[in-house]
């Protein structure tokens, strides 16, 4: 049943995506969907444990609500990590099942779990008792051979009863060796019917579908057949189809693209004192002006200056005025 505990709305959320949903993208991210909600990368919980807790669990209050994605397979060590992201200010705590790559599986967490259901409903049910947060799994509809309905379904009964009540699905299966993390989002059929089959056999569940959605339209076409939409890289490559979603969802205008670069680069100029350097910021902000006049400009700009010494947040200011200004450059 759905956790009683779970006060967020989950109607539109972005992925957790390595190498790109850290802190900063998550802020930009925020300026242009004020309600959406985010997640972390996932993170190892050994780094959690034993390394900088401020690099792995810092971020800054704005981006809330923000869900803390978690990938490892000891109950006890699980079970630190989501007492530790609740007293961090995270409001979720969530469990990878469904990242395929070689190294993951190696550690003996991500998708490979799916394939020992007893072991991850311990996982869960030592986080439950670690934490007053909700505590939601990521998971793929199958792996290698074991792609059925049945077994799908199954594995999500056997996790329900240990206490989950949101589960967050990427809607094709993983194959665990012959592809690349890449392959794995792309290669394996989209099976939304598996998704949606979940749901109406099992209403008490909140359930969230992932995969595959590049439009606004194909995304608030699933907020009735699920509880949910998350987007991956499609909000990633273009923030203002983000912007554009969450403000069709609730009836208003999205954000202006230029007030939201303009507190960016206020947020910008305090993580530079920080030593944060300009690159890992503005790399996230590339894809604002997708398919827009001056879009080339903007992420020229933007990539060939951010890595130049002694490069400001003066920087995404000048590339705005290549987009915005009326005698703006088109290329």
């Amino acid at each position: 049943m759905t956790d009683p505990r779970d006060t967020l709305d989950r109607r539109l959320s972005v992925a957790p995506m390595m190498d790109r949903t850290d802190r900063h993208c998550r802020y930009f991210l925020r300026l242009l969907a004020p309600r959406t909600l985010l997640y972390t990368e996932m993170i190892p919980a050994a780094a959690i444990i034993r390394g900088d807790r401020e690099r792995f669990l810092g971020f800054d209050p704005a981006e809330r609500p923000v869900a803390l994605q978690i990938g490892g397979s000891d109950p006890g060590e699980l079970a630190r990590c989501a007492a530790l992201g609740e007293a961090w200010g995270y409001d979720e705590i969530n469990l990878n099942l469904g990242c395929p790559s070689e190294r993951v599986s190696q550690g003996g967490f991500g998708a490979r779990l799916m394939a020992e259901p007893a072991l991850v409903a311990d996982c869960v049910a030592a986080m439950r008792a670690a934490t007053a947060l909700p505590v939601t799994v990521k998971l793929r509809i199958g792996i290698d051979d074991r792609d059925d309905y049945d077994h799908f379904a199954g594995f999500v009964d056997r996790l329900a009863d240990a206490g989950v009540g949101v589960f967050a699905v990427h809607a094709r299966k993983a194959l665990l060796s012959g592809l690349s993390p890449k392959e794995n989002r792309e290669i394996p059929p989209l099976r939304y019917g598996f998704v949606h089959r979940l749901k109406r056999e099992r209403p008490e569940l909140c359930v969230v579908i992932n995969g595959g959605f590049t439009t606004g339209e194909a995304a608030l076409e699933q907020l009735g057949p699920v509880d949910g939409v998350m987007l991956g890289r499609a909000a990633y490559d273009d923030p203002y189809l983000l912007a554009g979603i969450e403000a069709a969802m609730h009836g208003a205008a999205p954000p202006d693209r230029a007030a939201a670069i303009a507190a960016y680069a206020d947020y910008v100029d305090g993580r530079l004192a920080d030593g944060v350097p300009l690159w890992r910021m503005t790399r996230h902000a590339l894809g604002l002006y997708r398919d827009m006049p001056g879009a080339r400009a903007w992420q020229r700009t933007l990539s060939e200056g951010a890595r130049r010494p002694g490069a400001t947040a003066a920087l995404l200011r000048q590339a705005l005025r290549l987009v915005e200004s009326p005698g703006r450059i088109a290329a």
